[in-house]
Order: C-alpha cells, then sequence, then structure tokens
C-alpha cells in the first residue's frame, strides 16, 4: 500500500518538473518547484514509514519550512525585484 503511496508521488513528482520546464511564466515555474518541494516532504514521509525511521518526519518538517521560505522569498523577489533593499528612487532610506 506504501509502496504504491510512494509510486504515485513520483509520478506527482514527474509531472511538476514537466510543468518546471513547460510554464509559461515565471510563477508557474515557482508554484511547480513548490509542488514539487511538497511532494518530497510526502516521499520522506513515506520512507519514513517504510524503513521504520520515524525521525524522517523531523526532516520532512524542516524540509517544508525551508520550501515554504524560499518560495515566498522568490515570489517577492519576481514581483519587486530586490529582497527588501531600497531602489534608488526610494524614499525609504529616510527612515
Amino acid at each position: 500500500m506504501f509502496i504504491a503511496a510512494g509510486a504515485a508521488v513520483i509520478i506527482a513528482m514527474a509531472i511538476a518538473i514537466v510543468r518546471l520546464i513547460l510554464g509559461p511564466t515565471v510563477y508557474d515555474r515557482i508554484l511547480a518547484v513548490n509542488v514539487f518541494g511538497s511532494k518530497a516532504l510526502l516521499l520522506i514521509a513515506v520512507l519514513g514509514f517504510l524503513t521504520d525511521r520515524p525521525e524522517f518526519l523531523d526532516i520532512a518538517l524542516v524540509y517544508a519550512l525551508i520550501s515554504f521560505v524560499a518560495t515566498i522569498a522568490l515570489m517577492k523577489f519576481f514581483k519587486f525585484a530586490h529582497l527588501g533593499q531600497p531602489h534608488s528612487g526610494d524614499n525609504l532610506g529616510d527612515l
């Protein structure tokens, strides 16, 4: 049962890679990377269950947090073209 779930997750990861390559916009590609990270999280959890190693769940949770923060940072970077540094025309330097 869990081997079939692992195979399904791997197939879903392959589909996410196809979307990553073919995505028409950069946002589709970032979303595909996020989906790939979520599926990797599921695969780590399933492998941890199959090998009877519960510490894999801790690794999966840390991976999920890093993936979430990286996705937010990428979205902000591609929307504003910077991650917090003011541009020369911004008046944020006066604060």
